[in-house]
């Protein structure tokens, strides 16, 4: 398949998830999209970017996530000191889940 037709189908489904009309439709969608290992980890990850942007230590996020360290340190990375500006930090944030960290 050529690059520009697989680009093109994910453009769709980029914008079938912003057409979702409430949070049962889009479990229901991400049920049918995705394995239940999965999700898992998705929302695992999603855990652990909030309690990392709420000042939770590793440890703790471990306890309460049960994330493994590389998977916590992973999300710190990718989400939370991406250069790209890191959408899910911007979305945990608007979403009231955690407070701008204070600069030192």
């Amino acid at each position: 398949m050529a690059k520009a037709a697989k680009r093109e189908r994910s453009q769709a489904m980029y914008e079938a998830i912003l057409s979702l009309k409430d949070v049962d439709e889009c479990q229901r969608f991400f049920d049918d999209l995705c394995t239940p290992t999965e999700l898992r980890s998705m929302e695992q990850r999603f855990d652990v970017a909030v309690y990392l942007l709420q000042s939770h230590v590793y440890a703790e996020i471990l306890t309460m996530t049960g994330a493994s360290s590389a998977t916590i340190s992973r999300v710190r990375r990718n989400i939370l000191e991406n250069d790209r500006g890191g959408a899910m930090r911007d979305l945990i944030l608007r979403l009231g889940l955690a407070e701008e960290p204070e600069e030192s």
